[in-house]
């Protein structure tokens, strides 16, 4: 006892001496991975898990689909020592699976596959191909699902590919490439939507059809879309089918140009527009298109490109009855940050919105696919080839296991007509949350155009103009000025604190995604008090001669400070490719600057990339246009500080 009480004096005159206490260590906030563990699955020597494919069978085997074309049946999934048993190869890229009436169905490139074991020896027995679609054969004709709708159906979404001559621009070269498919259980394909680019997610949520989207031309951003039967998301490529016979697409082709064809970017056949043509070129914004197209679907929820993901995967609905306050909201994967967004919906007038927050990074590979599994872990299913990821491999099957424990987070963001109200996990300290200055809101939104990408456009700044905290402390309603409707809302709260230890949130920032702004009773705004008048001080004797300033002027080449390279960086999406010192999806600053180039070297780099320059890098960079030439050179000038 005595030995015990002087290491404790002695750790604590340690602390001291280092100017910490034990108060001030147990108030450090705790993070994302204080509260969801990653788990790796232990798979057998020599076997690449290259998933595209997760589902849970009724006996609590986990069914693993690889995009190498072979299917694993996992006994004891969440054990330490899981039993893997191959049930089929011989397949074709699987980007989906799911177990529907005694058998396993995937998506392969173009077809739906049945598999079924005859004789219970746990092998495919029976290869069945329930539909197929047309190929041309294009490297980026993927194709994903099933997802079996209430109605016992099959959704399947597919990619489009790229031009011959401009590889970024999205083309539907063979029918139904690009659009979302149900399919019957006796093998009719019925066309259900079109607009997609690069839908690597279909999902049944709320008992409806969803999928998210990826950035590319026309689409600023990746995002979650609510589709319903003749719906058009945006894509233009699958509009070259929707004559077809079945079609349920009312835009045509002629149509959409009349629309969205003028603001298009003149550009020289087979290469990119000048950098500040597509800068100061006029634009539209989906939402201004569909004023004019009203079929067209806006996203659900935008997910800002380089905030959360650059390659968004499946989403899944979290078990009501699972982890906690997160039951029933929606979990959205990304394969480039490696890493899951968390989302919250809600019905505005009909019209599906809400928010995206961050939830859990730090997965070894490109989160892909997601199931739960009966003891609420989470298994992801991850891979990058063909597009690199954050993480330190090409591949893997992880668990994402919660402690029980309740992190302090933003539980929902709703909508209001003035604003937003924010319910909270645990109760807020009422201090923090009274004070204006604890929140921050600021919109953007994004063009309408056939380059790859945007930049935020129309962005602002929203005054704080009053708050409300409930008697209970676990909702928070704010007043902004002027809301603006099809904008994305970023809501920070800095300054909000956890009743109890002053804690932190996990994560302060949210994404709301405002389509419609409701109606109803807005905010009593209490004035702001006035302050007092300073007594007049007696004038000085002899007033002082105004102090002279020579306004200082501009170092050439001059290097970015710190805190602007930051802002440089996150506004034009770098960081969501690079970073300073690690290699991601593209090579770290670092190595760039290695290279010798100069700055008007890299800033040509950087409209017109080289992929053959980084062979070890299996994703290309797409050229960026939109990023302003002086932008540019700030950003190259900052690289070359690096060597």
């Amino acid at each position: 006892m005595f030995r015990l009480n002087m290491n404790l004096k002695s750790l604590a005159l340690g602390a001291a001496a280092l100017g910490m206490s034990f108060s001030l260590l147990a108030q450090e906030s705790p993070k994302e991975e204080d509260f969801f563990k990653i788990l790796k699955v232990p798979a057998p020597e020599g076997t690449l898990l290259e998933v595209g494919g997760l589902t849970m069978m009724p006996n609590g085997n986990l069914a693993v689909s690889t995009r190498r074309g072979d299917v694993f049946i996992v006994e004891n999934p969440t054990s330490q020592r899981p039993y893997f048993n191959k049930f089929a190869s011989g397949l074709h890229e699987i980007l989906g699976l799911a177990y529907h009436e005694g058998s396993l169905y995937m998506v392969q490139r173009g077809e739906l596959t049945k598999l079924t074991d005859l004789n219970s020896d746990g092998k495919a027995d029976w290869y069945e191909t329930i539909a197929s679609w047309p190929l041309s054969a294009h490297y980026h004709e993927y194709s994903f699902g099933p997802k079996i709708a209430p109605d016992g159906n099959f959704i399947v979404t597919t990619n489009v590919a790229f031009g011959d001559q401009e590889w970024w621009r999205g083309e539907s070269k063979v029918p139904f490439r690009g659009w979302t498919l149900k399919i019957h259980p006796d093998g009719t394909i019925e066309p259900y939507a079109t607009g997609m680019r690069s839908p690597a997610g279909p999902g049944i949520l709320h008992g409806e059809v969803f999928y998210t989207e990826n950035q590319g031309d026309y689409m600023g951003s990746g995002g979650l879309w609510h589709l319903e039967k003749g719906d058009f998301s945006g894509h233009p490529a699958g509009l070259r089918w929707s004559g077809l016979e079945g079609s349920p697409i009312k835009i045509t082709q002629t149509e959409f140009d009349a629309v969205v064809d003028p603001m298009k970017i003149p550009r020289p056949q087979g290469g990119f527009a000048k950098p500040e043509n597509v800068v100061d070129a006029p634009f539209i914004t989906l939402a201004e298109a569909e004023k004019s197209l009203p079929a067209i679907k806006l996203p659900a929820v935008w997910l800002p490109h380089g905030i959360h993901g650059i390659s968004n995967s499946e989403p899944i609905m979290i078990p009501d009855n699972y982890w906690g306050p997160f039951g029933g909201q929606i979990l959205v994967g990304d394969q480039g940050q490696s890493k899951i967004m968390r989302i919250m919906l809600e019905k505005v007038n009909g019209v599906y919105q809400g928010a995206s927050i961050d939830f859990r990074s730090g997965f070894q590979s490109g989160v892909l696919r997601l199931v739960f599994a009966e003891d609420q872990s989470l298994f992801v299913g991850e891979t990058n080839r063909g597009w690199g990821s954050a993480g330190d491999a090409n591949e893997g099957l992880q668990r994402l296991v919660w402690n029980r424990e309740v992190s302090f987070e933003m539980r929902t963001v709703k909508a209001k007509p003035d604003g937003f109200e924010i319910e909270f996990t645990k109760p807020v300290d009422k201090k923090s949350a009274e004070d204006l200055a604890s929140y921050m809101v600021s919109s953007f939104t994004y063009k309408y155009f056939p380059v790859y990408g945007s930049p935020p456009v129309k962005a602002m700044d929203h005054e704080i103009l009053g708050v409300e905290v409930s008697e209970d402390g676990r909702k928070v309603r704010i007043a902004i000025n002027n809301p603006q409707q099809y904008h994305i809302h970023k809501i920070s709260l800095p300054g909000i604190r956890e009743a109890v230890n002053s804690h932190e949130l996990v994560h302060m920032d949210a994404y709301y995604t405002l389509n419609q702004i409701p109606s109803g009773d807005k905010m009593v705004i209490k004035p702001k008090p006035v302050p007092a008048p300073e007594p007049v001080k007696a004038a000085a004797a002899a007033p002082k001669k105004p102090a002279t300033t020579t306004a200082a002027k501009p170092v050439a080449n001059a290097v970015p400070t710190e805190a602007e390279i930051k802002t440089l960086l996150a506004k034009n999406t770098c960081t969501a490719c690079h970073t300073k010192d690690k290699k991601v999806v593209g090579p770290p600053f670092v190595e760039i600057a290695k290279r010798g180039y100069s700055a008007e070297k890299i800033v040509e780099l950087i409209y017109n990339p080289q992929p053959q320059n980084w062979p070890d890098y299996a994703t290309p960079m797409a050229p960026m246009p939109q990023v302003k030439r002086e932008e540019a050179m700030k950003i190259a000038q900052w690289i070359n500080s690096l060597k």
